[in-house]
């Protein structure tokens, strides 16, 4: 006797067709975060050789490495950030410097992030300044760890680096959101150096930067370059004063050049859409000065 084959009432199927749609949509979303993941960690190694006038010649070529916004918390894990480190290294630059926003969310990302970022090798050192961010979560546990850690701190000083019989000055300033930027101070050690080169989370400060401070130039980030960059190139909103100007790349504020990271982290939005992580290598080169 042949059995009838039993129908499937519509409500039964409609709740497969649920179902199958359910178990659609979360394979289509991890794929997406996948991709979102290594989007954000596609790291971008930018060159730049800046002229500089009155630098002395055998600073020429001078290389520092920059590496800003880490962001190390929920949405940037200590394996990347120990990758961009050893990415640094593998570019032997004669400083490295670190321009604020190390974490987000949480304070007890600080610690692992500075001694991760300890690990830079530069045979004239690795220096820091603190951003808005890092502020937020805890200035003084970061004054501590840089100092733990060997990071020079240059919040609102100096340094002299000397090669031969000749130097120049590498200053810092305080984040011009949530600290007390203090060029007069940042600038106090400085002895009749003929370069002067500025760590500046904020690159809105340049700004303030005047004429007769000499700083020849500024090292920034916090913008992210935008992050999420939508048609035709236009950048969600990103916190600066003066527009697109200080989005990224080499900028010429009123006295003094600036040179904006787009850092190698992210906030607000755990993703980067068509603006990669970046790390900087900036190369110092004497400019004609015919």
């Amino acid at each position: 006797m042949l059995r009838r084959r039993r129908r499937r009432s519509p409500r039964r199927a409609k709740r497969w067709a649920r179902h199958l749609v359910r178990i659609s949509n979360s394979n289509t979303v991890a794929r997406a975060l996948e991709a979102v993941g290594r989007q954000n960690k596609r790291l971008e190694v930018i060159w730049r050789q800046i002229p500089i006038r009155g630098l002395p010649l055998v600073f020429d070529g001078f290389r520092i490495c920059q590496i800003t916004d880490v962001h190390h918390g929920p949405f940037v894990d200590l394996d990347y950030v120990g990758a961009v480190v050893d990415r640094a290294n593998q570019l032997e630059p004669d400083i490295s410097v670190l321009t604020g926003d190390y974490v987000s969310h949480n304070p007890v990302f600080i610690a692992p992030c500075i001694e991760a970022l300890s690990r830079l090798n530069a045979p004239m050192g690795v220096y820091g300044v603190l951003g808005n961010h890092d502020h937020w979560e805890g200035a003084e546990i970061v004054h501590e760890e840089f100092e733990r850690f060997g990071i020079v701190e240059l919040t609102n000083t100096g340094v002299t680096l000397k090669r031969s019989k000749n130097h120049i000055y590498v200053a810092g300033v305080d984040d011009l959101w949530a600290g007390r930027p203090d060029l007069n101070a940042a600038l106090a050690k400085r002895k009749q150096s003929p370069v002067t080169i500025l760590l500046s989370h904020n690159p809105d400060f340049a700004e303030r930067i005047p004429a007769e401070a000499d700083v020849d130039l500024v090292l920034s980030g916090h913008t992210h370059g935008g992050q999420i960059q939508f048609a035709r190139g236009r950048p969600a909103p990103y916190p600066s004063r003066f527009g697109r100007k200080y989005l990224s790349g080499l900028v010429h504020a009123p006295n003094t050049t600036v040179y904006v990271s787009r850092g190698i982290g992210v906030s607000a939005f755990p993703v980067r859409v068509f603006c990669p992580p970046e790390l900087t290598v900036i190369e110092l080169i004497a400019a004609d000065e015919s």
